[in-house]
């Protein structure tokens, strides 16, 4: 709580912070000065009631501190380095260099301290949300003296522009989520100027509608933000605080202006502005010594919070729960056995025994949640038995998929969970941004991906993905796995929990038939042989290498081929990001005679391995799946005829 007698104390923290701030973007003739400068009286007063220990950063029940605007960064690190964490001064002067600390925009993994990477405007607001659910959910799970920390989350004009943070504040609307607290730098500016030219709907009217508790305040007024954020923490909703403030505050010339969002506020600016407020013009990076024990204060009483909450854990009945969250045990995964369908020839389409595989994880992982955009019944994503959120492990998140990605993001950061998300494959391009922060944060969700190719059918171009598993597949640090039947998908989950990083599951809609099992290793290498030619094993002279669905048609086309005298093998490659990372020789003993690629998508990344690549050249169509496959030259004859022509 603040102490009202202290006021100028607390004037003087602000203003240092911002000209540390106002330095940072100086020195590295590059940022965001506005932002941080505008929010600095409300960040003082933050420290006072977040709780926060630096000196174990990933306690559980700690407060957790989403920017959802990056380019605030300069303050987030400025807070970090007074609070604490492992961020120097100068570390402060690295600002925006290679390889230091402290990068443009905060990014997990790589700062101590920062929660998560944000990145596009948005993705925030749905973080917090995500964070809150997860803490909703573990409290839930684990009693109220284990988990009842908040979520706080600072945004701005743009973040509430953006249409992602419509959809997650209407989902934690929805919940109820008490333990979600929504900091509205409300400055009405953006970087083309005043907020009006785009913008002039009712912030205030539009949380209330989505069940928000909304409070106004003047984000300068330390009375006012202390007395909001206490009042926040008691709720029975989410709570937005509408902050209006100045952006650069503190500034003589630029407070207010669209300009000091994002260039330096130059050496000159700064001086005048300094010594406007009392502080030495010539010194830069300075934080009164008064002012940095003050600081100090958010670590001592979080740390204290630390201690009292392990006496808490160490009674608790629910210890052994909360420790095994911690540290999943893959082992205790009993798959489902798919030999007695293969026996009696029956075929199962991927995103249903993908189903029956979820099921069985969540049966030994009490940690293993997720859920679809509206589609559980056709992505086979339900958790039979393990009710709902807030309560269980089945998430709804409604037909919100942008929001559904961003959330998961936050839920698998949260450090308890491994979370899944799903929707159709076509669909998979709302996601894209958040599939992106998740690569970049090489954070452990599952994507869950179905009615994966034309074989989706009468619902036509619209529905059909084309494009899409090129584009994924080109993304940095995320596996994308395309089983082409129960066994090899068994193997993929099994790969998938060995791997760091994001996962995504490309599943049919039509049914496959059961072909032999697959080991773990094989599907770790990213493709392995299927099925090696009768008539010359060692010397193919055709390699049908293909992915999902399109494995059953290469295994067809072979036989037709060998029939015909020419040696033919299958090679099946469920991740062609696994398969590119290895060995050129393991490549080589694959990849015999004229390899052609078969696809029901563009394709075009399997040129690096193939002569010819038999894809999708254009769009989808309406009609039965069987028939688009042969319309579009996915059939037996059409391999037969591109094999015979690349052997002349």
């Amino acid at each position: 709580m603040l102490d009202k007698d202290e006021l100028n104390e607390y004037v003087l923290m602000a203003n240092a912070l911002r000209f540390l701030c106002a330095d940072m973007v100086q020195n590295a003739n590059s940022g965001h000065p506005g932002a941080p400068m505008g929010l600095a009286d409300i960040a003082v007063v933050l420290g006072l009631h977040i709780k926060l220990n630096p000196k174990n950063p990933q306690w559980i029940n700690r407060d957790r501190l989403v920017f959802s605007g990056g380019h605030a960064s300069a303050l987030v690190y400025s807070l970090l380095h007074l609070w604490g964490f492992e961020i120097t001064l100068e570390d402060l002067k690295d600002f925006r260099k290679l390889n230091s600390k402290t990068p443009g925009h905060p990014e997990y993994k790589h700062t101590p301290g920062v929660e998560i990477t944000t990145g596009p405007l948005g993705q925030g607001v749905a973080n917090a949300v995500g964070f809150a659910m997860a803490g909703k959910l573990a409290q839930n799970m684990l009693g109220e003296e284990l988990i009842n920390h908040k979520v706080y989350c600072l945004c701005g004009d743009g973040d509430l522009e953006e249409g992602i943070s419509y959809e997650a504040a209407s989902l934690a609307g929805h919940h109820c989520l008490n333990n979600l607290i929504l900091i509205y730098d409300s400055n009405n500016i953006t970087i083309e100027g005043d907020c009006c030219v785009a913008m002039s709907e009712n912030v205030k009217a539009r949380f209330e509608a989505q069940n928000w508790e909304v409070l106004s305040i003047d984000g300068h007024n330390f009375i006012e933000i202390d007395t909001a954020l206490e009042k926040a923490k008691n709720a029975t909703k989410p709570v937005l605080i509408i902050a209006r403030t100045q952006i650069a505050k503190g500034s003589q010339s630029l407070c207010g202006s669209h300009k000091a969002h994002g260039a330096p506020l130059g050496v000159e600016e700064i001086c005048i502005s300094k010594e406007s407020l009392g502080f030495n013009p010539k010194e830069q990076f300075f934080i009164p010594p008064s002012s940095r024990i003050r600081f100090k204060n958010t670590a001592e009483s979080g740390e204290l919070a630390n201690l009292e909450w392990n006496k808490a854990f160490a009674k608790s009945s629910k210890k052994s729960l909360l420790e095994e969250m911690l540290k999943p045990d893959f082992s205790k995964i009993i798959y489902p056995s798919f030999e007695e369908q293969k026996k009696q020839g029956k075929t199962i389409a991927t995103r249903a025994s993908n189903g029956m595989i979820l099921n069985a994880i969540a049966q030994a992982l009490p940690g293993f949640v997720g859920g679809s955009a509206d589609l559980a019944p056709s992505n086979n994503t339900e958790l039979k038995g393990k009710g709902d959120f807030p309560r269980g492990n089945n998430f709804h998140f409604g037909i919100r998929e942008h929001a559904m990605g961003a959330i998961s993001n936050a839920i698998s950061n949260y450090g308890l969970f491994l979370p899944f998300c799903a929707t159709f494959f076509v669909f998979s391009d709302y996601l894209a941004p958040s599939v992106r922060v998740a690569s970049l944060m090489q954070s452990k969700v599952f994507y869950i991906w179905t009615h994966d190719s034309i074989g989706v059918g009468e619902d036509g171009a619209t529905h059909e993905p084309i494009e899409q598993l090129s584009h994924f597949r080109s993304m940095p640090n995320l596996n994308v796995f395309r089983p082409c039947d129960a066994f090899e998908n068994i193997a993929c989950w099994q790969v998938a929990f060995a791997i760091e990083g994001p996962c995504a599951f490309v599943l049919s809609r039509q049914n496959l038939p059961i072909l032999e099992s697959v080991s773990q290793e094989n599907v770790s290498k990213g493709a392995y042989l299927k099925c090696s030619s009768k008539l010359d094993a060692q010397n193919p002279k055709i390699t049908l290498l293909a992915s999902g669905s399109e494995v059953e048609l290469a295994l067809k086309s072979a036989d037709k081929l060998e029939e015909e005298e020419i040696a033919t093998q299958v090679v099946s490659a469920p991740s062609y990001d696994l398969f590119l990372k290895t060995s050129k020789e393991y490549q080589d003993s694959l990849l015999k005679g004229k390899v052609i690629a078969i696809e029901a998508s563009r394709a075009l990344e399997w040129f690096v391995f193939a002569n010819e690549v038999i894809g999708m050249s254009g769009f989808g169509a309406s009609g039965k799946g069987e028939e688009l496959f042969k319309h579009f030259g996915f059939s037996v004859e059409n391999v037969v005829r591109i094999a015979k022509y690349r052997l002349g």
